[in-house]
C-alpha cells in the first residue's frame, strides 16, 4: 500500500485494517506520534488527514491511502520551525513532552481554520487532548502565540 506522508509517496506492508499510528512509527519510522491510549481519547497520536486532525491510533491505513497525510515531522521546513512548533517552545509547554506532538497537531488544524481565535476558541479546541503533565496554561499560551506568528507568516 501506498501512503503520501509529509509530500512524499512511500510504501507501507500494512494491512488495510492496521491502525496507520503503527504504520508510521513501526514501518516509516515517524516516531513523533505517540501511542497514548490506543482509543482515540488522549489525542497524543494525533495526524492531519488532508488537513483534518486525526487520532492514528483508531484510523486505519486504509483510510490515509490517496490522501495527504501530515505528521509531526512535516511541520519545520528544514532547519525552519513552523510557527506551531516555535510557539510551543516559547511558551515553555513540554515537560514529560508526550502528549506534545498530538497537541501541535491539533493545534495546527485548529488554526488553519480559525485563524484568529479567542482565548474560549483555543481551550475549546485543545480540550480534546489529554496532558499528563497539566500545560493546559501554557498550551493555550503557545497556541495563541502560534496563531500570532502564522498571521504575521512566520
Amino acid at each position: 500500500m501506498e501512503l503520501n506522508v509529509n509530500g512524499t509517496t512511500l510504501e507501507v506492508r500494512a494491512e488495510a485494517g492496521d491502525m496507520l499510528l503503527w504504520a508510521l512509527r513501526d514501518e516509516l519510522g515517524l516516531t513523533g506520534t505517540k501511542f497514548g491510549c490506543g482509543v482515540g481519547i488522549c489525542g497524543s497520536c494525533t495526524v492531519h488527514l488532508d488537513g483534518n486532525a486525526v487520532r492514528a491510533c483508531v484510523t486505519p491505513v486504509a483510510a490515509a491511502e490517496g490522501r495527504e497525510v501530515r505528521t509531526v515531522e512535516g511541520l519545520a521546513e528544514g532547519d525552519e520551525l513552523h510557527p506551531v512548533q516555535q510557539a510551543f517552545i516559547e511558551a515553555q509547554v513540554p515537560q514529560c513532552a508526550w502528549c506534545m506532538s498530538g497537541q501541535m497537531m491539533t493545534a495546527l488544524a485548529f488554526l488553519e481554520q480559525s485563524p484568529q481565535p479567542s482565548g474560549e476558541d483555543i481551550a475549546s479546541a485543545m480540550s480534546a487532548n489529554y496532558c499528563r503533565c497539566g500545560c493546559y496554561v501554557r498550551i493555550k499560551t503557545a497556541v495563541a502565540r502560534a496563531a500570532e506568528l502564522m498571521a504575521q507568516g512566520g
